[in-house]
């Protein structure tokens, strides 16, 4: 197994509404990307010389055109299977209050709020129902 450093790293962020919905997108469905059609949290790569926070704010850019100014850490999971490849996971958690229909998203297919009690029923890419149950469950 590779060293910590070698490892693909990933930032995301569990978003929640006022209502304490949570923004997910699904990923396009299209040939050769990971878990197309799975539903997946804002974030992505962390680029070489990035932190794990300044890429989280740079995808939140990238993918909504938001600039993310406030946010908290979450956890830090070790994904050695079960994704496409074996990365390290930086979860965030942080506040968004837009109407879905006022979200621009600029990577994937749709994007939506959940309510808590759907999120045992969503259809996520790799690991990331378990991390978003541990999240509700820690009682945020």
């Amino acid at each position: 197994m590779s060293t910590e450093e070698n490892i693909r790293k990933i930032a995301a962020i569990i978003l929640e509404n006022e209502h304490r919905e949570l923004l997910l997108y699904r990923r396009d469905n299209k040939p050769g990307i990971p878990f197309p059609g799975h539903w997946d949290l804002i974030g992505g790569h962390v680029e070489n010389g990035e932190t794990p926070e300044k890429a989280l704010v740079r995808e939140v850019k990238e993918e909504l055109d938001l600039d993310l100014k406030e946010f908290s850490f979450f956890k830090k999971y070790e994904c050695f299977e079960g994704d496409a490849y074996p990365n390290i996971k930086y979860i965030y958690y942080g506040k968004i209050n837009l109407p879905v229909e006022k979200i621009t998203l600029l990577e994937g297919d749709i994007v939506r709020y959940f309510k808590r009690e759907e999120i045992a029923d969503v259809k996520f890419a790799n690991i990331l129902k378990g991390i978003v149950l541990e999240y509700l469950s820690a009682g945020f």
